[in-house]
């Protein structure tokens, strides 16, 4: 299964069992929708009354592909505007399964895009969940492999493209392979190549970020799984992660090493935390708080998280969202028939089926864990942002400036303070002292939480509002 570059860790990191059947059926919520805490959590409920996106804004989806097809993500899909800037690789990605090794722009082979996708804007239709914002338009700006990886060129390419078209707000949920960290020069053990192409990648994404964002897009991603402080990390030990069997012990200085996209320009970085609101243990934080390093945190998910009650190891911890059948299918998680598997059951895999003109429609929903997960929370709410309080350009468009997004989403965030004693132990929840994480700064902006949870409903009802005849 893929790497999912360090920022999604698959069904918490032990097995248990999530729960089955479906939630209430209720006005403005589907099947599913009482599963999700992280919808609850960031208030997305209540920013529904009055806003659930407006269909002008572009939401971009940088990852592994998005399954057009879904029927939780179909009516929100972007054929037209969706693009692949990769081409699949045997060595990483297994064999082709299309022509020329380029699969089509509706299609993801590793289930992490679409997870993304759904929590941004799965459609508020009566089967499966809803997204953050279940009225925007969601594009496919894929960059990374089947198997994970995000490459230098359809990363820069996706980035490009996202600002030439005119996507309001791009989510990356990734780090830009084969470096975990980019440093200029390179890092004192890496050789005189390897820092030539670190240089590149460093020199490539500023150019691309800063392109996107004088461009009009809001730039959201992940912070990260290393449980690392990303002000001063532990030395790098999984890089190069390609080709195989190169990677060396990197010593990372935090003034010159960049772990990209997230610290790279105008980004907003995201935190992610569990049900109970902690730091996730797996999540990277920042303790440099004038580096814009971290802005936000967000719903990711904690497998461990709820100790003491019968919630604690158990998937409806993590983020439940949508899943391409060909993916769980893949994994024997839903059988040739479309059922679900007992592997599928102990992973706390979903199904919802509704009848459309006569025939069975079915949509999958699987659980997921990480930055990767809290990530898209937060690029939902700058959806939501630019839905409320966006404007009608004179050239035809509409959008909000991504300065004034982030200020917004920074801005409507819920304060959080750091722990009491400021040190959040893990050891707890059965982690090791690596695991341990020292949280500084104030109630209003830490290095755990940054600006605060972000706020559906804090977003939408900041000042005043334009109508959209939803």
């Amino acid at each position: 299964m893929a790497r999912e570059n360090r920022t999604t860790t698959r069904h918490g990191d032990d097995k248990g069992h999530g729960p089955k059947g479906h939630g209430p059926k209720g006005a403005k919520a589907d099947p599913l929708d009482s599963y999700l805490w992280g919808m609850k959590l960031i208030g997305a409920d209540k920013a529904h009354r009055t806003e659930l996106g407006d269909k002008r804004v572009k939401v971009g989806v940088m990852d592994t592909g998005v399954d057009g097809s879904h029927p939780d993500l179909a009516a929100n899909f972007d054929r037209k505007l969706s693009r692949n800037f990769t081409t699949d690789m045997v060595d990483i990605d297994g064999p082709c399964e299309y022509a020329g090794c380029v699969d089509p722009a509706d299609h993801d082979d590793d289930g992490h895009g679409t997870h993304v996708a759904g929590t941004i804007a799965a459609a508020l239709n009566g089967i499966g969940v809803s997204g953050v914002a279940p009225h925007v338009d969601l594009v496919n700006v894929r960059a990374g492999q089947d198997s994970g990886y995000f490459f230098l060129t359809p990363t820069v390419n996706a980035l490009t493209y996202s600002g030439d078209v005119g996507i309001d707000v791009v989510n990356m949920s990734f780090y830009v392979d084969p470096w975990a960290y980019n440093c200029i020069g390179g890092a004192p053990e890496d050789t005189p190549e390897q820092a030539a192409e670190q240089d590149l990648i460093i020199k490539s994404m500023t150019k691309a970020l800063n392109y996107a964002h004088q461009k009009g897009v809001t730039l959201v991603a992940a912070l990260g799984n290393d449980n690392d402080n990303i002000s001063n990390p532990r030395n790098d030990t999984s890089s190069p992660d390609y080709p195989g069997g190169t990677e060396h012990e990197r010593t990372i200085d935090n003034a010159t090493c960049f772990d990209l996209p997230v610290e790279g320009p105008h980004v907003l970085g995201v935190s992610s935390v569990g049900p109970s609101q902690r730091k996730a243990d797996y999540s990277n934080w920042a303790s440099d708080l004038r580096s814009g390093e971290l802005e936000v945190a967000a719903p990711g998910g904690w497998f461990r998280d709820g100790l003491g009650t019968d919630t604690y190891r158990t998937n409806g911890n993590l983020i439940l969202s949508t899943a391409p059948l060909n993916v769980m299918q893949a994994e024997g998680q839903v059988d040739a028939a479309g059922n679900i598997t007992p592997a599928g059951e102990a992973a706390g895999t979903m199904k919802d089926c509704r009848t459309v003109k006569g025939k069975q429609v079915c949509g999958y929903y699987q659980y997921l864990q990480g930055t990767s997960m809290a990530s898209p929370h937060a690029a939902g709410v700058a959806a939501l942002a630019v839905s409320a309080h966006g404007r009608s350009e004179r050239h035809g468009g509409f959008g909000l400036a991504p300065d004034t997004v982030r200020r917004l989403v920074m801005g409507t965030a819920t304060d959080h303070a750091c722990p009491a004693g400021g040190v959040q132990s893990y050891t707890d929840v059965g982690r090791g002292p690596e695991y341990t994480a020292t949280c500084t700064g104030t109630t209003q902006f830490n290095s755990f939480y940054g600006a605060g949870i972000v706020s559906a409903a804090g977003v939408v009802a900041k000042g005043h509002h334009h109508g959209h005849g939803h």
